[in-house]
């Protein structure tokens, strides 16, 4: 496609290999290259404009449209049908969100997003919820036309976005225009071997714990990179939140402005650093490890693994490049908040136990911005994992750090992410 020219010719200039390197054209698009793709309406909004800020180091923020239907149960369009053909007998409900609406815990709703696509024939996409999202047990997926997979965009797909919403442990008010989760272009393979992630840590240390860069040998590879959880600490250590059932609604378009104990009961370690996790219940806890994604790479948190026990570990999973990560020294890493549910039976975890690992992707180009500072992201430096939503942490409640032994959780930060 000759509107794809310019766009391709600037992504292979930005990332020209150096000596010994391979050429990186093939890669996830950095955010130089996104904000090309939406000038060259790659990405649209139709009466819409797609603001500045929805361009993040690695993705794009896609937002709520006019409208949801209410459905009565989740569905997946195939290779012959529409998203809205299949509905038709699903929906039982259309709701307006200019001014706002309630959507119930446990509803699937199927919102249809304000961005479009109209993608070259080189370029893929894939979506995953926004982390505060998943924060919230918010569970996402994107759906497209004639397309049998949630989240995968095939290459050169034009067409309307779906977003499926289901609010698991609260409900939740949203409205036109908010964010809920973001997309990635993708041109060719990006996903780094083991080997190559190895390589990687050596140069750029992916994982910190306690300060320090783990060792080769404390790496634990499979298709990515593992993390463990902490739940170490005294008796009165928070490791973690776990929801409360029946809670007033969330209003997501309002940040800082609740009180955590108002929705989340804390998490109390065990004697010999454990937890048991009640069945079907949602928990917010930390990575043991420190992260950091250096400026030529992305990641992303893989789906549950079924090895790895009665638990789903993942429901936000982009990390973008700058995630943890200063090219002064200065920093060892931020770590990773993860949302954890137990199915069937209460399963116990322990301190450093692994529990899900993420998959490394090369960039197509280092962005011209970096997660943190330079768009006001909420997570860097997190010790504590709560969302952007609730206003403050607990004060003096002691809490393990990766630098020190205890110390008090932290105020969030408002802005973006």
């Amino acid at each position: 496609m000759t509107d794809a020219q310019p766009l391709a010719g600037a992504v292979s200039a930005a990332t020209r290999p150096g000596p010994g390197e391979n050429d990186r054209a093939t890669g996830v698009l950095p955010s130089q290259a996104l904000r090309q793709a939406v000038a060259q309406g790659w990405v649209s909004a139709g009466q819409w404009r797609i603001p500045p800020e929805s361009i993040q180091p690695a993705s794009i923020d896609l937002r709520l449209g006019e409208f949801a239907w209410a459905l009565r149960c989740s569905f997946l369009p195939d290779s012959n049908s529409t998203v809205e053909e299949k509905i038709e007998n699903i929906a039982f409900q259309r709701i307006d969100l200019r001014d706002g609406a309630t959507f119930e815990r446990d509803r699937p709703y199927l919102v249809p997003l304000i961005e479009e696509l109209k993608l070259p024939a080189e370029i893929r996409a894939r979506a995953n919820p926004k982390s505060s999202t998943g924060r919230l047990d918010v569970f996402t997926r994107v759906l497209t036309d004639c397309n049998h997979r949630f989240d995968e965009i095939a290459a050169g797909y034009e067409g309307r976005l779906y977003l499926e919403v289901v609010p698991r442990s609260f409900a939740i008010r949203v409205k036109t225009g908010l964010s809920l989760n973001q997309v990635r272009l993708v041109r060719g393979d990006a996903r780094l071997t083991d080997t190559r992630i190895g390589q990687v840590h050596q140069q750029f240390p992916l994982l910190y714990l306690d300060s320090r860069p783990l060792g080769e040998s404390e790496l634990s590879f499979a298709d990515g990179l593992f993390l463990s959880l902490d739940v170490s600490g005294s008796a009165d250590a928070i490791v973690g939140y776990r929801a409360k059932r029946n809670s007033l609604p969330i209003d997501l378009t309002q940040i800082g402005a609740l009180k955590w104990q108002d929705f989340w009961d804390p998490v109390h370690p065990e004697a010999g650093g454990r937890i048991v996790l009640e069945p079907e219940v949602f928990y917010l806890l930390l990575s043991a490890e420190g992260v950091s994604i250096p400026p030529a790479y992305a990641a992303e948190m893989l789906a549950y693994d079924p090895t790895a026990g009665e638990l789903r570990t993942h429901y936000a999973g982009f990390f973008d490049p700058g995630f943890g990560y200063t090219r002064s020294s200065s920093t060892y890493g931020s770590r990773a908040a993860l949302e954890v549910r137990a199915r069937d039976v209460s399963f116990m975890v322990e301190h450093r136990q692994p529990v899900c690992k993420l998959a490394f992707e090369h960039m197509a180009g280092e962005p011209d911005v970096l997660y943190g500072e330079d768009v006001g992201s909420n997570y860097q430096g997190q010790q504590t994992m709560l969302s952007k939503h609730f206003a403050e942490q607990t004060a003096g409640v002691p809490r393990r750090a990766p630098a020190a032994a205890q110390q008090t959780l932290e105020s969030m930060s408002p802005p973006l992410q």
